[in-house]
């Protein structure tokens, strides 16, 4: 018999009550033809950041940390509203740094990016924090926990995890979550222009509506 702890069968409860109230409000929305105001449901940056995407796609980028609980309750609904946007959106993931912890964690996500293990080891890192209590700050629990979910070798990880490269790449990231302004995850940024988080749309359901809204704006601008 597999047993849940009460901690664990909350947070499945609370990701699946996030999935429900996603498809409930961006149905609504969709009804009602929602319009968002600038400066009310989200913020327009001062200067705009380049983006790596083609002109003619719009990048999405999600600032997060797998130390935050409210990322890891977003992140199904944002991994289904990504998977219907595949095609006409640039999804990035680029991971805060606010203090020493989240930089190591950002420094695991780049070493799971380097060896190509982005989408097997996001969610592990997630669970590992928040259901399995694991110190990531010890690098050993951290290399242990790529090779039971990457099949990495505990050489490689550290190799790949203190290479200069990674480290270079947590840095870009910190540098631009500054450009974006950001003081809390999850945020969201639609093509380097518009900055969403859920106080400002009311909510982070709320938000990947108004992420649409801003989408289906610049799309409409490449069109022109």
């Amino acid at each position: 018999m597999i047993r849940f702890g009460i901690k664990t069968l909350l947070l499945i409860g609370s990701s699946i009550w996030a999935l429900a109230l996603y498809a409930e409000t961006y149905s609504q929305a969709e009804d009602a033809g929602e319009q968002f105001i600038a400066g009310q449901h989200y913020a327009v940056l001062e200067t705009p950041v380049a983006t790596a995407a083609p002109e003619s796609v719009v990048e999405v980028v999600e600032v997060f940390s797998y130390m935050c609980i409210h990322c890891y309750t977003f992140d199904p609904m944002l991994s289904n509203w990504h998977k219907a946007k595949s095609d006409t959106v640039d999804f990035v993931r680029l991971p805060a740094v606010f203090n020493p912890a989240w930089q190591l964690l950002a420094q695991a996500y780049y070493t799971a990016k380097s060896l190509g293990l982005e989408e097997e080891m996001h969610e592990p890192l997630f669970k590992a924090v928040h259901v399995e209590r694991v110190d990531l700050r010890d690098e050993d629990a951290m290399a242990q926990l790529f090779q039971r979910h990457g099949g990495v070798d505990a050489d490689t990880f550290h190799k790949v995890f203190q290479a200069f490269s990674v480290k270079s790449r947590v840095m870009q990231s910190r540098g631009k979550s500054r450009s974006y302004g950001i003081t809390g995850v999850p945020t969201m940024i639609v093509n380097g222009k518009y900055r969403v988080d859920g106080e400002s749309a009311g909510g982070n359901a709320a938000m990947l509506r108004v992420v649409d809204f801003l989408v289906a704006k610049e799309q409409a601008a490449i069109a022109d």
